[in-house]
């Protein structure tokens, strides 16, 4: 067509051309994805793929479903195949994939009730929705839904479908297919299921966390019941049956012991992560990446493992998350002594109180409020606090003697009530506001709380001392990296997740500060075991002993260690952080020193450093052992020469001048009061 006879077109005319090519655009893409997934269908003759994990170098790693084991359509028992046909599609031979009636009366029910939906999904289509679906509701989902249902019937046989079905279905506690539950259950094959097994097995499906067995076996007992009476009103088995059946013992067993434990609580959690997205299904040849790195992993489990052997105390637990601070992606993680006999995650589930552990927020929201690494904290030896249960007076094992510290002196040496009067001192509502930011939340608005006497998981307490390394970045922690359909194209992904929660300068000071507990205050005992290199962290003990931290970070990770008994017990007399989680920390750093390089972090622009006494935290005189001091805009910067150290006659008549006035000036002010 002509350029002057596209001009010559009507309005009415040009509306044809637009919706004819519109139409043809969307018949080609229709076609196209017809086409695609039909090639996808026609595959699944030669054998159903699995979702497969890649660890972050991109090399294939585990399945989602390590146990499924397929089996043929001849060896499932009859008495299943029926309890599942009657009870999720019971007109599963009569229809082509979609149920008009169920679909209608699901659609009727959906408008007129305000309750929870009803679903109207057949056999055909749940199992479109595992193999190539999200669980996602949407109408679009619906749509396609629907069309490749339609594609299964007729590239597939119903016994094909049914085939597919059973060894594909999610039956709870991470287990697909029919054989493998049977076997895990019931410890027989699914060809021998009885009745009251099969229709206990099949109640299971509408609900696999409600009904899983091991968890809720009443509610799995009663849901069977269901099944029994759907199977007798579909004609399937007498009523004498069902009544034999509802009365009929199972006999269980409990969960399997797991056989290969290794990377175990990682392997959990990624599948947990993925079925928060995509619920029980299962797609054949789907590609999740991740963001671990198994070498890390293993030097995670044994560096666990090694340090709770040392300790020697049974039933004694312990937790490791490693992060990397530029990215918030989690490079291992172990939650429990071993996951083949406690596959409880306490890494990510396990609340317990942080301790000391918790008080570099304190110091990171005086530090924004103005006050330098060497602002003094005073009257720590009248720390009294009133509470509603009465007088509150923190303890302190060590330093009981001290009037005044500095707050790098109180944070290396950990000293208590220098964190509570600083708490008191800059407010609790703007720790309470970093904390949350950085992910720790619902914190208790007490005088203790710079003691760490709210509960925080050992996942989020890591991911919120990435804001130090960062230089003030709140990172978000993220163990999935995207999921890809067996056509390779993205069906999710998970974003890198910064926000600037600190100032950068406030961060390298708390850096710096972090650096000197470990150099030469409470985790100290790091360099003992060997760790070199720039690094930093911070120690925290519970009361009584009941829990021991150590939260350490260098420029490449941030790792958290926590150390105690599933019931909050006295781990043994003397059981600090540094004596027994700081040994884990070191143990794994060293272990990942050539992955995980300690390099220096670079001080923002807008410090000014200066050299000063490492005792006295003054100007410092000949003798001093010294250290370089980060002043922001707006810090006091001392210019007193230190009174520790003898120095030269210079300086000791300076210092003697610099006396003087300052008697002399307290003189006046007192004669003013």
């Amino acid at each position: 067509m002509t350029l002057a006879r596209l001009r010559a077109l009507s309005i009415a005319q040009w509306a044809i051309v637009v919706v004819a090519a519109v139409a043809l655009v969307f018949a080609v893409m229709a076609s196209a994805w017809t086409v695609r997934h039909a090639w996808a269908i026609y595959k699944l003759n030669r054998g159903v793929g699995d979702t497969v994990f890649y660890d972050a170098a991109g090399r294939p790693w585990f399945r989602l479903d390590e146990q499924r084991q397929d089996v043929s359509l001849d060896r499932i028992s009859v008495h299943f195949k029926d309890a599942v046909i009657a009870v999720e599609d019971h007109r599963f031979y009569l229809h082509p994939g979609i149920d008009p009636i169920a679909l209608t009366r699901a659609v009727f029910y959906n408008i007129s009730s305000e309750e929870r939906s009803q679903g109207g999904s057949t056999i055909t289509q749940q199992l479109a929705r595992t193999l190539f679906l999200s669980n996602v509701r949407t109408y679009g989902r619906k749509v396609k839904e629907a069309a490749l249902s339609v594609l299964l019937e007729v590239l597939l046989s119903k016994r094909e479908i049914l085939e597919l079905y059973l060894n594909r279905v999610y039956l709870s506690a991470g287990i697909y297919g029919v054989e493998t539950m049977s076997q895990r259950l019931f410890r027989k094959a699914a060809a021998n299921l009885t009745l009251a097994e099969a229709a206990l097995l099949a109640g299971i499906i509408r609900a696999p966390a409600s009904y899983s067995p091991w968890d809720h076996m009443d509610a799995a007992r009663r849901r069977s019941w269901v099944v029994l009476q759907r199977m007798r009103e579909e004609g399937k088995i007498s009523a004498e049956q069902e009544r034999a059946a509802r009365s009929a013992p199972l006999r269980t067993f409990p969960h399997p012991r797991i056989t290969n434990a290794r990377h175990g609580y990682a392997k959990d959690y990624l599948r947990q992560q993925f079925r928060n997205i995509y619920g029980g299904d299962n797609p054949p040849d789907w590609k999740v990446e991740t963001t671990f790195v198994p070498e890390i992993q293993d030097a995670a489990e044994a560096a666990v493992r090694d340090g709770l052997r040392r300790i020697g105390l049974r039933d004694l637990q312990a937790a490791l998350v490693a992060i990397d601070p530029s990215t918030g992606n989690i490079l291992a993680m172990v939650g429990g002594a071993d996951y083949a006999s406690t596959p409880f995650n306490r890494a990510v589930r396990s609340r317990r109180q942080p301790g000391s552990a918790f008080k570099p927020f304190v110091y990171a929201t005086a530090l924004e409020q103005g006050l330098s690494p060497v602002s003094t904290i005073s009257g720590l030896r009248q720390v009294a606090i009133r509470a509603p249960e009465g007088v509150w007076i923190p303890r302190d094992e060590r330093n009981a003697e001290q009037e005044s510290m500095t707050l790098r002196a109180a944070l290396l040496e950990s000293n208590n009530a220098a964190a509570v009067l600083l708490q008191q001192r800059v407010g609790a509502r703007p720790v309470l506001r970093l904390a949350s930011d950085l992910g720790v939340r619902d914190q208790p608005d007490v005088p203790s709380l710079a003691l760490g006497s709210g509960l925080v998981t050992p996942l989020d307490l890591t991911a919120a001392y990435v804001v130090f390394p960062s230089l003030g970045m709140r990172v978000r922690p993220r163990g999935l990296v995207s999921v890809r359909d067996a056509s390779g194209n993205y069906v999710h992904r998970v974003h890198i997740e910064k926000d600037q929660v600190l100032p950068e300068v406030v961060a390298f000071q708390m850096v710096s500060m972090l650096q000197d507990v470990v150099d030469r205050g409470t985790g100290a005992a790091a360099r003992r075991y060997g760790v070199t290199g720039r690094v930093a962290g911070k120690t925290g003990t519970t009361n009584d002993y009941h829990d021991a931290w150590f939260v350490g970070f260098s420029s490449s990770a941030v790792v958290g260690v926590w150390v105690g008994f599933d019931q909050p017990q006295k781990i043994r007399e003397g059981a600090s952080g540094s004596r027994i989680a700081l040994p884990i920390w070191a143990d794994f750093m060293r272990r990942t020193a050539r992955r995980l390089p300690a390099t220096t972090i670079a001080p923002p622009g807008g410090l000014r450093d200066e050299e000063l006494c490492m005792v006295s935290y003054m100007r410092p005189v000949e003798g001093c052992p010294t250290y370089v001091e980060y002043f922001k805009e707006g810090d006091d910067v001392p210019n007193r020469l230190c009174p520790v150290h003898e120095g030269n006659l210079k300086q000791r008549a300076r210092r003697a001048v610099e006396s003087l006035l300052g008697a002399i000036g307290r003189g006046i002010r007192g004669i003013f009061k």
